[in-house]
Formats: C-alpha cells, structure tokens, sequence
C-alpha cells in the first residue's frame, strides 16, 4: 500500500485591510509577520515538516546528489597564496570541518602560522559568519568580526598575531567595512542604525573603552549606505555614502587618523563615483576617480591632484565609451588595472600610468567570469586575477605586464574524474517583445540530445545592476551529467550590457526584467534545448521576485520553481520605512507612497497578483533572521498560493530556523541544502536517479 499523501500544513485567513491612494488590499496572511506569536513559529515548523515529507520519495536522491557534490570537492585544500610584505596569507579548508582557516607563513620561508580558526570559533553554534578580516598594516593585529545568528549584526575583535589572544577590546553591533590607520592603534569601523542600513563610520583606539569611540561620520540620508576601507597604497582611509544613484567620498589620511574627514566631490545627484589613491614619478599625489559625470553613463576616468580633489580640477584619463561599461579601477605604482564589461561579458585591461592600454587579459570561452583577486601590495609587478566558466573551474593566474607573460597560480581541484570536454558552453540571444535581444549563458554535456525534452534549469537575477556571470559549480555537474541543459538569462536590470540594461530594468521598466525571462524560456524551447514539461526556473532574493512574476505571468511555461529567499511582498514591504533597508530601496522599485508608482508595483507584485491559476510545483525558501527579506514575504506567498493553485502540484516552504539571507553557514550544511534543491529539482522533471 502506497504511503498517505502529506497533508499541507493551513495557515487561518485573518483579513487585514490596506489602504491608500483610495486603494484597498485584503492581506489574509498578514498576522505572519508577528514573530513572537508562537502560533507563527508553529506554522513555520509545520511548513518544515510538510515539505520533508513532500521530499520523502527523493531521500535516496539526496543523498547520492549531495554524496557526489562532496565527492567532486577536495576537502583539504588551500586557496591561492598571497604576498603581502614579508608574509604570504591564504586560507585552509581541512575534511570533515565545516569552516576555514586563515593562515600564513614568512614570505623568506618559514613555519606556518594559524591566524584565525574559525571552527574554534564557531563551536557549540549553529551559526557562523565571518564578516571583517584585516590585518594591520604593521602585521601585528588582526581586525575581524563575528556573527552568531545571521541577522548581519557582528562583534568586532582585535587579535594579537603574535601570542594569537585576542585583546579585551570588542565592539559589538558592527556591520561590513573596517580600515586600520598607520598607527596600528586606530581601527575604523561601520556601525548600522535600527533599520539596519550603515550610515555611521567610529573610530576606534586599543586599549581603551569602547564608549569613548569617536564617531567620524554620520549618514542622515536614509536612502545612502555607508562604507569605509583602506586604499592599497596605504595612504588614505576612505569613507564611501552612496545610494542607487548617487554617491560621495571622504578621505581621512592614514598617518593622521583623528584628522577631519575630507569630501571629494560633494553629493550631486545621480552622480556616481569612486576613488582611488595613486602616486608615482611622473603623475605625482592624485586620486583616480571613476564617475559618471558630463554624460558617462558608461563610466569614464578622470584623476585630479590629492590637495585640490573637487570636480573643476578633473581631468580626463580614460574617455567613456558607449559599447563598453567601465566598472572598476584600480591603481598600482606602475600600472593600472581597468574592470570593464563589453559584450556581456567581464574584461581586464592592464593599463599604464596614464591610462594607455598595454593588454586585455584573456580568455578562451565563449562565456565566462573574470575578475581582479586580491593584490594588496601597491608595488606588486605582478596582476593576480581569477578567471573561471561554466566549464571551467576557477583558476588563480598572475599576469606580469613588464613582459605579457601569464603563470597559472592554482586551479581549482575538481575530484571524481571531470572532464571538462565532456561539457559544451555557448552564448544565445532571445528577443523580448519590445525587440530587445537578451543573452542566454548555456551549458550541457555534449552527448545531450537537443530534441527538445532533455530537462532543463534556467536561472536569473536582473536587479541592483548585478551581473549574473557565468562561473563553475560543482554542484552544477550534478544535473549536466543527468542530461540537465542549464542557462542562465542575462535580463535587463542587471548590469550584463552596460547601464542602459540596468535602467531599462527598473522603476518603471521593471516589467522588462520578467517579461525578458520568459522570452529566454521561449527562446530554449523553441531551439529544442527542451519543453515546457521538463523546464525548471530558479532565483534567489530579487531573482525570487522574478520568479514569483514568471510564476504568475506564464505558469505554463515551467514545470517547477525554486524561490530562495525570494522578494515577493513588493508593495506592503516598500509601504513600511520601519522595515530593515526599505528606504533605501525605493531608487531601485520607487516609493509606493507615490500614486504612480504605487499602482506599477501593485501590478507585477508576486504576492499581490496571486490568483486562480495552474501554477507549477514550487520549492520556497527563508530564514527567519534574515534582515533583508523579511520571513514572512516567503510564507505569506505560501499560503496564498495554495489556496489559489489549480495544478495540485506540491508548494513547499522551507525556513531556516536559525539562519539569515544566506541559508546554512557551514559548507557541509551548505551542500546538504544545495542538494535537496538539486533532488527537487530533478524529480519535478522525473529524472529520479
């Protein structure tokens, strides 16, 4: 006798009426959002227990997925080394434990030494993260900060490298960014405000009470995020306020740390730029500043003196360009290296001083990712950069502009017998509605049968002008060597074709982004790549709210749906400024206090547009600390869908109960979830081996 179907867990209808601008929203699920209502963690651990009862029939798979994915991984490894003065740093992975290791070792030769455990840290919590790590400039002390719960709220800590304590001074309530001054006494650090958005950079000095911290610089704007780092010619701390669109630069000079901060460039707005610290022979004390000023929506570069930074002292070093979108710069004594993106594609072009070309970097497939590593030396000769593919694991190399000479630095290991000839990559192009040709990154084994049923994976993004490029997973060669063709859809409000793709994917053009994807599901299915039956899409965060879109606009159109963390409660979310980051974000989807905008996002809002429809089975994931999508967008979306499907295929909802935005911390974890995404995946499409 077969076993009972599992019977999904009901969340009760508790109408809640919202309205504005005359409009009314009937929010059944609403109550969800009370986290400390036990009848909420209740449900959530119900919804849990339901979909692993939904799951049973593919433990086997599982267990073989994830068996393989650890299979492919050498589990005792070492990342690339990297020089920095007289010590080389890298980190360590070691089998069977779920966290790195920080180390390095005298670069003249020398015993090793552990800087940092984090699996002794780590020990007796189910999570960890690691958020700030950096060395003093001194190499005496380390700076790093912790988190506990993933809710992105860190303590920050000071070890002493040579006895390897750590001092009495801890902070807590810090978030990214941290930059040592000179004095290897000084650290500065970003602390977040109640709604989780960085806007005050402190100063700390060892050995004293953190109370007396100095605040160095406060952000009042609630749309702008605050950072701060060091440049790599050790001069300067920077301190960066910036929105979606607009941005501004500070500078505190690492040999005087309690000195004022000095603007560059005051806030203009939609005026975008960053900075960089060179001095050489011939160019003398600037700062290079890549901006979008006088028109450059691609970008250009400028530099101007060091004593007298602001914009009428610009002066143009590198042109814009309307085919290439310039994305980065960084500065060496006696080059320069540009992070361009042309095609669709990354591209690193090693420059002179003065901006003249000397070499692009290469690559050798038709899509792949390429990207600066770390180089903190600022008189390094040499260009550590990072290249991978859908075929192709990631490989370190180091680039020497003196003679145009690459050396390959480490290659990922990939165990298990891969062959990355087996596997055939290509780049296609869709057409959206309005004309707009659309990149599509594939990848399939090269035996596949392109007869239009082989199964398939396509994922997406398009937002926050985020490129999804093409990179290896190993997880990935779980599903090819099933006969799986995955893609990517490169859609507008990403960053993949310059600016333009990513304002025609926003605000008022944010039904481009879903209207895209589903031109690339069109385009594979009429290419006999494969059919609707055996089609599976797949996004996480904003690529979640793609994915609820597509599932309400063309349901036909997949067999099955992954939303990881998924952005689905557009409206009632950018309605309440309370909520962590939703200021912030209004320049990206606009402020729905707005009439017109109000009424744009009501009528894409997955959650809001949920209806009578034959939506395909969906895998739906959360956690419940996460600070950026709130839980209950997840879970609400849940409900809603169940009573409204007209398919009867499984809906699951899947909560972290301990866990934040990015799931489960450690890799073991981390694969055992991948895995379970991969089996669900597979058997939706019935390849159940």
């Amino acid at each position: 006798m077969a076993p009972p179907t599992p019977t999904p867990p009901l969340a009760p209808r508790r109408p809640h009426v919202l309205s504005i601008h005359g409009d009314e929203r009937v929010d059944d699920w609403y109550w969800l959002r009370d986290r400390d209502d036990p009848a909420v963690l209740a449900y959530l651990e119900a919804e849990n227990l339901y979909a692993e009862a939904v799951l049973t029939p593919v433990t086997e798979l599982r267990e073989r997925i994830y068996t393989e994915i650890r299979n492919r991984v050498q589990e005792s490894d070492d990342s690339a080394p990297v020089r920095d003065g007289p010590w080389i740093y890298f980190s360590r992975t070691v089998e069977g434990l779920q966290y790195a290791m920080h180390l390095r070792r005298p670069s003249a030769g020398g015993a090793e030494q552990v800087l940092l455990d984090e699996n002794a840290i780590a020990a007796g919590h189910d999570y960890f993260s690691l958020g700030g790590f950096e060395v003093s400039p001194d190499h005496r002390l380390l700076a790093y900060s912790t988190d506990f719960s993933g809710a992105e709220r860190y303590t920050l800590r000071f070890r002493d490298l040579e006895t390897g304590t750590d001092l009495d001074d801890a902070v807590d309530d810090v978030t990214y960014g941290l930059a040592w001054a000179d004095d290897t006494r000084t650290c500065f650090y970003v602390r977040p405000d109640d709604a989780m958005r960085p806007n005050e950079v402190w100063r700390h000095a060892l050995g004293t009470l953190t109370t007396t911290d100095a605040l160095v610089f406060r952000e009042d704007d609630e749309r702008f995020f605050v950072d701060v780092g060091r440049t790599r010619s050790g001069r300067f701390v920077m301190i960066e306020t910036s929105s979606k669109l607009t941005s501004e630069s500070w500078f505190v000079p690492t040999d005087v740390p309690d000195q004022e901060p000095s603007v560059v460039a005051v806030r203009e707005h939609e005026h975008e730029y960053s900075v960089e610290h060179h001095v050489g022979d011939e160019s003398g004390d600037r700062f290079l500043i890549l901006t979008n000023s006088g028109g450059a929506s691609n970008f250009k570069l400028v530099a101007a003196p060091v004593a007298s930074p602001g914009r009428e002292h610009w002066v143009d070093v590198v042109s814009p360009r309307d085919d290439v979108r310039l994305d980065a710069i960084n500065a060496f004594r006696d080059h320069l290296v540009l992070s361009e993106r042309a095609d669709g594609l990354d591209r690193l072009l090693v420059a002179r001083v003065d901006g003249t070309p000397m070499a692009a970097l290469p690559a050798s497939d038709p899509v792949y990712s390429m990207w600066l590593g770390p180089n903190p030396e600022y008189d390094a000769q040499l260009v550590r950069y990072g290249y991978t593919s859908l075929v192709a694991p990631v490989t370190d190399f180091d680039y020497d502009p003196t003679n145009g000479t690459n050396a390959v630095v480490r290659v990922q290991p990939v165990l298990g017998g891969y062959d990355p000839e087996l596997y055939t990559s290509e780049r296609l192009w869709a057409t959206a509605p309005d004309g707009v040709r659309v990149p599509i990154s594939v990848v399939h084994r090269r035996d596949v049968s392109l007869d239009g049923h082989a199964p398939a994976l396509l994922s997406g993004y398009g937002a926050y002008e985020h490129s999804s490029d093409p990179a290896f997973r190993a997880s990935r060669v779980s599903l090819l060597d099933r006969g799986f063709v995955c893609a990517i859809a490169h859609v507008r409000g990403g960053g993949e074709l310059g600016r333009s793709w990513y304002e025609n994917g926003r605000l008022d053009h944010k039904a481009n982004t879903f209207t895209d994807f589903v031109a690339c599901a069109e385009e594979l299915i009429a290419r006999r790549y494969t059919e609707p039956a055996r089609l599976v899409a797949r996004g996480g965060s904003a690529g979640g709210l793609l994915m609820g879109a597509v599932a309400n606009l063309r349901p036909d159109l997949f067999a099955a749906i992954v939303a990881e963390v998924p952005f689905v409660d557009v409206v009632t979310t950018m309605l309440d400024p309370e909520l962590p980051l939703t200021i912030t974000e209004w320049e990206e989807w606009g402020d729905p206090q707005e009439p017109d905008a109000y009424a744009r996002m009501k009528s894409y809002s997955p959650y809001d547009n949920v209806g009578a429809r034959p939506y395909p089975a969906m895998f739906v994931t959360t956690g419940l600390n996460d600070p950026r999508v709130q839980y209950w967008e997840p879970a609400k979306w849940v409900a809603k869908l169940r009573v409204n499907t007209t398919s009867g295929k499984p809906i699951l909802l899947r909560t972290e109960m301990g866990a934040g935005h990015g799931g489960p911390s450690g890799r073991y974890d981390a694969w055992r979830d991948e895995a379970t995404v991969l089996a669900f995946v597979c058997s939706s499409v019935g390849v159940n081996a």
